[in-house]
């Protein structure tokens, strides 16, 4: 079974015992004896291991994992160490530059930032090489809403960080009387200036966890 190392374990047990979670498992290791799949079997939950839920302070939700070779590794966005930053993820590095005038990191990996308290978790965590969206619908999206629900439930104030139409459709299930949510465009170079370029999220996320009495997230990665 499913041994992540800290609380989620125990959040998350309901979900890992259903049925539908069996299904998803059998799904996977068809999947991962069949084809190329990313990321490798033991980085599907980084995003979970790397930030436990007492310790969010922001969420950005992303789609699925990049489907190229060597990239994806369990944080949406995030490209290992050596890998070339991919065209959407330069464009966050752009705005969070313009928004903080921090500078631009050398490496997309975002490691620190989950360590950081930013849960970087993608809608589906896994992917078929080369073919983008391919484990839809399988199961994920059911174990992922629940994760966004459980993190809606918390007292303590957070952001939920939705870029583009797959994230901003999760808006209905956070409770906004308690939880900031920032909604814009995709940083993908598609749409990145209808409305993601400006949007000062990273700002806007510190300012709000200022507010409540909560430590602001240190977005520099050269740090």
């Amino acid at each position: 079974m499913v041994h992540i190392g800290n609380s989620w374990d125990d959040i998350l047990a309901e979900e890992f015992r259903s049925s539908w979670y069996m299904q998803l498992r059998e799904f996977l290791k068809y999947e991962y004896s069949h084809y190329r799949v990313y990321p490798d079997m033991y980085d599907i939950f980084n995003a979970l291991k790397y930030t436990d839920y007492y310790s969010v302070k922001a969420v950005i939700l992303g789609q699925d994992p990049y489907h190229g070779a060597g990239q994806a590794h369990g944080l949406c966005f995030s490209v290992r160490e050596g890998v070339p930053p991919p065209p959407s993820l330069n464009n966050i590095f752009t705005e969070l530059h313009n928004d903080l005038g921090v500078p631009i990191p050398r490496s997309g990996e975002l490691t620190k930032w989950a360590q950081r308290g930013v849960l970087l978790l993608n809608t589906v965590l896994t992917v078929r090489e080369g073919q983008s969206n391919s484990h839809r619908g399988k199961g994920w999206e059911q174990l992922t809403d629940a994760v966004i629900a459980k993190l809606s439930a918390r007292e303590r104030p957070m952001v939920f960080i939705l870029w583009g139409g797959n994230a901003r459709a999760k808006k209905p299930l956070i409770d906004m009387s308690r939880h900031l949510v920032l909604e814009s465009a995709h940083p993908s170079p598609l749409s990145a200036y209808n409305g993601f370029f400006g949007n000062r999220h990273f700002s806007r996320t510190n300012a709000f966890l200022s507010q409540h009495g909560i430590e602001p997230i240190d977005w520099d990665l050269c740090n």
